[in-house]
């Protein structure tokens, strides 16, 4: 048995190796603009903030490691499509011909739809969601939010909400495959809505605003999805339906 999964084994190492190095570049040269990608990712804290306060670090050696979070963070959004090709690689070999060429679609789509689910939270979430946290008790406290625990904040969410909007993506090539219907998607509906809500609970802010802000858009990429598997792969009638 394990005979049969050397082969597989030494695909994997591959792509994660290609991949990894990819990455490593991608950090290096995003660490050396690392000022500038805080700065973009701080404007929605700065926004939130009241007058006089001010982001800060508490502990020795925050401001390197947020760095290099912040470099890491960027090297990721930068080695997007490297990283889903390396993934399509190691599939594809499983695949029919037909299917093998969906590489482009799938590279472009997924990546596209992570960057826009970030985008999400970024322009729509984050104005909400930090203006209830930090206002939330100001009358009693000064808001000096530590720059690390921030960045841990944001990129939680970034990613939280950029994985989540893969879901039609990742539905298309289920679907192409043969591995889901609309029928089947509409009927695990019920079980999706308490998931999604779940989901939404862990990532977001503990305000109502911020978790409906994620769980709409999924519940309507959820839609979307039955429709996508609709048009791939719908289920197919019962004969008695046919001889209706």
């Amino acid at each position: 048995m394990f005979e049969e999964l050397k082969p597989h084994l030494a695909e994997l190492r591959k792509r994660l190796l290609i991949s990894v190095a990819v990455l490593f570049v991608m950090f290096v040269i995003c660490f050396g603009f690392w000022e500038h990608i805080l700065d973009w990712m701080i404007v929605p804290l700065k926004e939130a903030l009241p007058q006089g306060s001010n982001v800060i670090f508490t502990k020795v050696g925050e401001a390197f490691f947020t760095a290099l979070k912040v470099s890491f963070f960027a090297a990721i959004i930068c080695s997007l499509p490297v990283i889903f090709w390396q993934l399509w690689l190691f599939i594809a070999p499983g695949l029919y011909e037909h299917e093998k060429k969906l590489v482009l679609p799938f590279v472009i789509g997924a990546t596209g739809m992570f960057i826009l689910g970030a985008m999400f939270a970024y322009y729509v979430v984050f104005p909400y969601g930090f203006s209830y946290l930090i206002n939330f008790g100001s009358q009693l406290f000064t808001a000096l939010p530590s720059i690390g625990e921030y960045v841990g904040f944001f990129t939680k969410l970034m990613f939280g909400f950029g994985i989540a909007f893969e879901l039609p993506v990742i539905t298309f090539f289920l679907a192409k495959l043969g591995l889901v219907t609309d029928e089947s998607l509409k009927s695990f509906f019920k079980y999706a809505i308490i998931i999604i809500f779940a989901v939404a609970a862990l990532l977001t802010p503990p305000d109502v605003l911020s978790q409906l802000l994620m769980a709409g858009p999924l519940i309507i990429l959820y839609g979307v999805s039955i429709f996508i598997a609709k048009m791939v792969n719908p289920a197919k009638k019962d004969k008695d339906d046919e001889s209706d």
